[in-house]
């Protein structure tokens, strides 16, 4: 089937005003000179008799070099170009995301006159993005990052050599609060514990749960002398608390460890592990830091690999 010109330009006047999309043409300078009716879910009325808005004026600051950066590369011939994400300014002042793809507009000559420009919201595509990355990477009992997220940011950490210190904590006795009070009680402390974290902790650190009542903190550009004093008042507040912990006001305490984050993911969990490991040895309900490798292994320099992970998963 073939249209004739007037008939090419109704369809693509259809289509314009029925898609969800918006299709923009631009001129030279960038300015929208025309825009199908979506646009005005942003606030702005195209008037052929004036010169339009710039397309960066409903573009968020955030990422108006990133949509530049595609608009001149459109100006600059080209016909085909990624798709770009960005906040777009609406008249409520709520960011709402789009997608754009621009391609140069050209004459009869060839030469370029303007780009055509095409913007669709992903508002509900990135809800969802939001709401994978929170099952992927959340604990749903307490809100914090999961051992999956722990990683990933210590490894980012690691690759981008900041300075900081890894701190991890354990809950005493907490599969005897399990036993004894039952799993709905241990899950309050688990929450109570998490919650005690964020309030005590400072904003830069990255609190994660890793484990059934273990938990790593990460504390960028803090030196073991600073982690030591900030995990120790953890440790100290908790202890001199009663908790009221579902129908019961019980003392929780937990074990802590402080190791300097160093060039190796591996070294620096176990560096950190061994600490937490001698703090439950010593009688639980304290604070220990990482000591020289000669020192770590003294203590039980007998003890396998294997035996050493056994010694810690009965404490």
């Amino acid at each position: 089937m073939e249209f004739t010109f007037r008939e090419s330009w109704t369809l693509f006047g259809l289509l314009a005003e029925t898609t969800s999309d918006i299709i923009l043409k631009t001129d030279l300078q960038g300015c929208i000179v025309q825009a199908s009716s979506g646009i005005a879910r942003l606030g702005v009325r195209i008037d052929p008799a004036v010169t339009g808005p710039h397309l960066l004026d409903v573009v968020s600051d955030s990422a108006r070099s990133a949509v530049a950066e595609a608009l001149d590369a459109a100006l600059a011939g080209a016909q085909t170009g990624n798709w770009v994400e960005f906040p777009a300014i609406s008249p409520d002042e709520r960011d709402t995301w789009y997608e754009l793809q621009a391609r140069a507009l050209r004459d009869d000559a060839g030469v370029v006159y303007g780009a055509l420009a095409v913007m669709r919201s992903i508002d509900e595509k990135r809800v969802l993005k939001d709401q994978l990355f929170a099952a992927t990477y959340t604990d749903p009992l307490t809100r914090l990052t999961n051992r999956a997220a722990f990683i990933s940011m210590l490894e980012h950490m690691i690759e981008a050599q900041m300075d900081g210190c890894l701190a991890m904590f354990s809950i005493d006795f907490f599969r005897t609060i399990n036993m004894k009070y039952g799993q709905h009680t241990g899950d309050d402390v688990l929450r109570v514990f998490a919650d005690l974290l964020r309030e005590m902790l400072r904003s830069d650190d990255l609190i994660s749960r890793i484990g059934s009542e273990r938990f790593a903190v990460l504390l960028p550009r803090t030196s073991p002398e600073q982690a030591q004093a900030i995990c120790s008042r953890v440790v100290a507040t908790l202890a001199d608390l009663r908790q009221t912990v579902g129908e019961s006001r019980m003392a929780i305490t937990a074990s802590g460890s402080v190791a300097r984050i160093g060039d190796s993911l591996d070294s620096t969990i176990e560096r950190a592990e061994l600490a937490l490991f001698f703090a439950k040895a010593k009688g639980r309900n304290r604070l220990e830091m990482e000591k020289p490798r000669a020192v770590q292994m003294q203590p039980d320099a007998a003890l396998s690999g294997s035996a050493l992970s056994h010694r810690f998963q009965s404490l």
